[in-house]
């Protein structure tokens, strides 16, 4: 394709409605509007996300995130190039709501259809952002991800690492639950932690006695649990001792993270790239403590550190529909044929992190 092209993109992997406009080239694009409905009320009785509740959310508010997304782009259906969805990985229910809603329009308008792996959205959104060079690394750090990336090109990733259990987003989620702190649990958590000291509690930091890329947070949780039951007073945690199991946990996570980064950096360079660049995804993301810890090690290698915008961390459908204009870009499109997959890795040559099933490789 030339030229520039115009994208609508839908996302409604989790608990996260939206849809997007962006236009222009690959490495060289515009976001003409974004929005997003969150479900946090939808699931806060329930201390995570309900796939049932968000399916049926997704199906009600899509409509309406379409609408909006291209009144203020100030575009209509009959101007775009093509139409981008998230097809996987993600709750099958909110994937297959996307990718119906995405069909009907397609159909309808008589536009291409782009099936984009959510994984992808966010390991592109340097290029959507800051139209970032090939190759860089990747760290995708999200509620239900977390892996080491090389992004070689918009279909071209090589893994080093993930974790082998929860991902950094989950572990702060049940995090929050244990210290009875409001959801999304990252930045409760986050909040927390400023008023909180570091030391007093030290927790374990999984994994780092072993070699390789690989992370592992569900024993940290627990370290927190039985830490938290041995300073709770007639089943009441004060208010002092809750930030400071906040601000240790917090400071485990960002440890881990960097000393597994450094070992994904030291892979990465043996590449020899011409910009060095260390790039961070995903709602943990946002994380200041992370993202400053991250940038520590980036200085270390003389390498670029790049971290979205902050409304760019979190699910979106920019990202989405970035990547569907990678794919649109270089001639591709799905048909009608177009499946939702709860499961998709992007890596298909390195072995599954979390085991398969009848579904698939999960990561």
């Amino acid at each position: 394709m030339t030229g520039e092209s115009i994208l609508l993109g839908l996302e409604s992997s989790c608990d996260d409605t939206a849809a997007a406009v962006v236009q222009g080239v690959p490495g060289k694009t515009r976001i003409l509007s974004s929005v997003v409905f969150g479900q946090a009320e939808l699931h806060a009785a329930f201390g995570g996300v309900v796939p049932e509740i968000a399916a049926r959310a997704h199906a009600e508010k899509l409509d309406t995130c379409v609408r909006m997304a291209l009144e203020q782009s100030g575009k209509r259906l009959s101007d775009l190039s093509a139409i981008a969805v998230t097809s996987g990985p993600g709750l099958i229910g909110g994937v297959l709501s996307g990718v119906m809603c995405a069909k009907g329009l397609a159909a309808g308008a008589g536009l291409p259809l782009i099936g984009v792996n959510h994984l992808a959205g966010h390991a592109l959104t340097p290029r959507l952002t800051d139209g970032a060079a090939f190759p860089y690394l990747m760290l995708l750090v999200s509620g239900g991800h977390c892996q080491f990336l090389i992004v070689r090109g918009p279909g071209e990733y090589r893994r080093l690492g993930g974790t082998i259990d929860d991902a950094p987003g989950e572990a702060f989620d049940k995090t929050a639950r244990l210290l009875a702190l409001p959801q999304p649990g990252g930045p409760s958590v986050e909040s927390e932690a400023r008023h909180g000291d570091p030391e007093r509690f030290r927790f374990p930091r999984p994994l780092l006695d072993r070699p390789g890329c690989d992370f592992s947070f569900s024993g940290l949780k627990t370290a927190l649990l039985r830490t938290r039951d041995g300073v709770m007073t007639d089943n009441r945690l004060k208010r002092r001792d809750r930030a400071d199991l906040c601000a240790g946990f917090q400071a485990a996570v960002a440890e881990v993270l960097a000393e597994k980064t450094r070992r994904a950096m030291t892979i990465y360079m043996n590449d020899k790239p011409a910009a060095p660049l260390l790039a961070v995804a995903g709602g943990v993301a946002a994380n200041r403590t992370i993202r400053a810890a991250l940038l520590e090690v980036a200085s270390e290698f003389d390498a670029a550190f790049l971290a979205p915008p902050l409304a760019l961390c979190t699910d979106n459908a920019a990202m989405i529909a970035y990547a569907g204009l990678e794919r649109f870009a270089a001639g591709e499109a799905d048909d009608m044929t177009l499946a939702a997959r709860p499961r998709w890795p992007l890596d298909r040559t390195s072995p599954a992190l979390l085991g398969s099933g009848k579904k698939g490789a999960k990561a």
